[in-house]
Protein backbone atom coordinates (compact mmCIF):
# COMPACT_ATOMS: atom_id res chain seq x y z
CA UNK A 1 0.00 0.00 0.00
CA UNK A 2 1.36 3.20 -0.97
CA UNK A 3 1.64 6.25 2.37
CA UNK A 4 -0.85 8.96 1.34
CA UNK A 5 -1.79 11.76 3.44
CA UNK A 6 -5.55 12.16 3.23
CA UNK A 7 -6.73 14.68 5.59
CA UNK A 8 -10.64 13.43 5.62
CA UNK A 9 -13.91 15.94 7.23
CA UNK A 10 -14.19 14.67 10.95
CA UNK A 11 -16.34 11.76 11.30
CA UNK A 12 -18.69 11.18 14.26
CA UNK A 13 -17.59 6.94 13.65
CA UNK A 14 -14.01 7.71 15.16
CA UNK A 15 -15.34 7.81 18.77
CA UNK A 16 -17.16 4.69 18.39
CA UNK A 17 -13.77 3.25 16.57
CA UNK A 18 -11.77 4.92 19.17
CA UNK A 19 -14.60 3.32 22.64
CA UNK A 20 -14.63 -0.41 20.60
CA UNK A 21 -10.72 -0.23 20.81
CA UNK A 22 -10.40 0.66 24.10
CA UNK A 23 -12.36 -1.93 25.67
CA UNK A 24 -10.34 -4.48 24.19
CA UNK A 25 -7.10 -2.75 24.61
CA UNK A 26 -8.09 -2.44 28.53
CA UNK A 27 -9.24 -5.75 28.32
CA UNK A 28 -5.20 -7.26 27.78
CA UNK A 29 -3.79 -3.95 30.10
CA UNK A 30 -6.37 -4.39 33.11
CA UNK A 31 -3.34 -4.94 35.33
CA UNK A 32 -1.00 -2.09 34.60
CA UNK A 33 -2.99 0.79 33.08
CA UNK A 34 -3.63 3.73 35.07
CA UNK A 35 -5.31 5.58 32.55
CA UNK A 36 -6.11 5.44 29.30
CA UNK A 37 -6.67 8.67 26.63
CA UNK A 38 -8.29 9.27 22.72
CA UNK A 39 -5.59 11.76 21.39
CA UNK A 40 -4.86 13.34 18.11
CA UNK A 41 -7.27 14.80 15.55
CA UNK A 42 -9.53 12.30 15.52
CA UNK A 43 -10.50 12.87 19.09
CA UNK A 44 -11.51 16.68 18.08
CA UNK A 45 -15.08 17.12 17.61
CA UNK A 46 -15.54 18.81 14.62
CA UNK A 47 -11.88 18.59 13.44
CA UNK A 48 -10.76 17.01 9.87
CA UNK A 49 -8.04 14.64 10.30
CA UNK A 50 -6.58 11.34 8.51
CA UNK A 51 -8.38 8.85 9.58
CA UNK A 52 -5.98 7.22 12.66
CA UNK A 53 -7.38 6.55 15.72
CA UNK A 54 -4.91 7.45 18.04
CA UNK A 55 -4.58 6.02 21.65
CA UNK A 56 -2.09 7.06 24.46
CA UNK A 57 -2.09 4.14 27.67
CA UNK A 58 -0.69 5.69 31.05
CA UNK A 59 1.27 3.37 32.81
CA UNK A 60 3.42 3.68 36.44
CA UNK A 61 6.57 2.84 34.19
CA UNK A 62 7.28 1.27 30.79
CA UNK A 63 9.06 -1.64 32.33
CA UNK A 64 5.20 -2.46 33.43
CA UNK A 65 5.09 -3.66 29.79
CA UNK A 66 6.04 -6.84 29.87
CA UNK A 67 6.34 -9.26 27.32
CA UNK A 68 2.86 -11.35 27.86
CA UNK A 69 0.97 -7.69 27.42
CA UNK A 70 3.22 -7.40 23.83
CA UNK A 71 1.69 -10.70 22.82
CA UNK A 72 -1.91 -9.89 23.92
CA UNK A 73 -1.60 -6.44 22.09
CA UNK A 74 -0.27 -8.84 19.17
CA UNK A 75 -3.26 -10.79 18.96
CA UNK A 76 -5.67 -7.69 18.94
CA UNK A 77 -3.46 -6.63 15.74
CA UNK A 78 -1.02 -4.32 17.55
CA UNK A 79 1.99 -4.52 16.57
CA UNK A 80 5.16 -3.34 18.99
CA UNK A 81 7.79 -0.87 17.14
CA UNK A 82 10.33 -0.42 18.95
CA UNK A 83 11.27 3.43 18.57
CA UNK A 84 14.90 3.18 20.19
CA UNK A 85 14.90 7.13 19.81
CA UNK A 86 11.42 7.51 22.23
CA UNK A 87 12.71 6.07 25.22
CA UNK A 88 9.61 8.03 26.40
CA UNK A 89 7.15 5.79 24.88
CA UNK A 90 6.51 2.04 23.50
CA UNK A 91 4.59 2.02 20.45
CA UNK A 92 2.14 -0.37 19.06
CA UNK A 93 0.55 0.08 15.56
CA UNK A 94 -2.64 -1.85 13.71
CA UNK A 95 -2.49 -1.77 10.05
CA UNK A 96 0.01 -1.41 7.86
CA UNK A 97 3.53 0.29 8.04
CA UNK A 98 3.09 3.89 7.15
CA UNK A 99 -0.34 3.51 6.80
CA UNK A 100 -1.70 2.27 10.22
CA UNK A 101 -5.81 2.47 11.22
CA UNK A 102 -4.89 2.88 15.01
CA UNK A 103 -1.54 3.98 17.22
CA UNK A 104 -1.30 3.03 20.54
CA UNK A 105 1.52 5.09 22.78
CA UNK A 106 2.27 3.88 25.93
CA UNK A 107 3.60 6.31 28.63
CA UNK A 108 4.40 6.99 32.07
CA UNK A 109 1.27 8.48 33.33
CA UNK A 110 1.80 12.16 34.10
CA UNK A 111 4.79 12.42 32.39
CA UNK A 112 5.85 15.34 30.44
CA UNK A 113 4.69 13.80 27.34
CA UNK A 114 1.63 12.43 28.87
CA UNK A 115 0.14 16.45 29.69
CA UNK A 116 1.71 17.37 26.38
CA UNK A 117 -0.77 14.98 24.63
CA UNK A 118 -3.17 15.86 26.44
CA UNK A 119 -2.85 20.15 26.67
CA UNK A 120 -3.06 19.62 22.71
CA UNK A 121 -6.15 17.60 22.67
CA UNK A 122 -7.65 20.02 25.19
CA UNK A 123 -6.55 23.41 23.43
CA UNK A 124 -8.02 21.95 20.33
CA UNK A 125 -11.40 20.83 21.65
CA UNK A 126 -11.76 24.17 23.40
CA UNK A 127 -10.95 27.04 21.18
CA UNK A 128 -12.57 26.78 17.72
CA UNK A 129 -10.05 29.44 16.43
CA UNK A 130 -6.73 27.05 17.31
CA UNK A 131 -8.81 24.51 15.70
CA UNK A 132 -9.55 26.41 12.68
CA UNK A 133 -5.63 27.08 12.27
CA UNK A 134 -4.38 23.64 12.99
CA UNK A 135 -7.51 22.43 10.07
CA UNK A 136 -5.57 25.37 7.62
CA UNK A 137 -2.74 23.92 8.27
CA UNK A 138 -2.83 19.97 7.77
CA UNK A 139 -4.93 20.86 4.48
CA UNK A 140 -1.80 23.03 3.33
CA UNK A 141 0.51 19.74 4.62
CA UNK A 142 -1.59 17.06 3.11
CA UNK A 143 -0.97 18.99 -0.54
CA UNK A 144 2.25 19.51 0.43
CA UNK A 145 3.36 16.28 1.60
CA UNK A 146 1.02 14.00 -0.05
CA UNK A 147 3.26 11.09 0.17
CA UNK A 148 5.32 11.72 2.98
CA UNK A 149 3.51 10.88 6.29
CA UNK A 150 6.60 11.44 7.91
CA UNK A 151 7.32 14.86 6.55
CA UNK A 152 3.68 15.46 7.18
CA UNK A 153 3.82 15.02 11.01
CA UNK A 154 7.24 16.70 11.31
CA UNK A 155 5.57 19.60 9.23
CA UNK A 156 2.93 20.07 11.93
CA UNK A 157 5.25 20.12 14.88
CA UNK A 158 6.27 23.64 15.51
CA UNK A 159 2.40 24.90 15.30
CA UNK A 160 1.71 22.08 17.93
CA UNK A 161 4.74 22.71 20.28
CA UNK A 162 3.36 26.37 19.87
CA UNK A 163 0.16 25.89 20.90
CA UNK A 164 1.74 23.76 23.87
CA UNK A 165 3.80 26.63 24.92
CA UNK A 166 0.83 29.04 24.68
CA UNK A 167 -1.04 26.72 27.03
CA UNK A 168 1.80 26.20 29.60
CA UNK A 169 2.17 29.68 29.80
CA UNK A 170 -1.83 30.75 30.41
CA UNK A 171 -2.10 28.04 33.16
CA UNK A 172 1.49 29.54 35.47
Amino acid sequence: MKEEVIVSEYDPSWVEDYNAERVEILRVLTDICVDFEHIGSTSVPGLGAKPLIDMMAGVHDLADVQTLHIKALAELGYEYVPKPEFTERLFFRKGQWRAGTHHLHVYRYKSVEWNEHLLFRNALRRDPEVRQAYYVLKKKLEQQFRHDRVGYTAAKAPFIQSIIQRVKLYEE
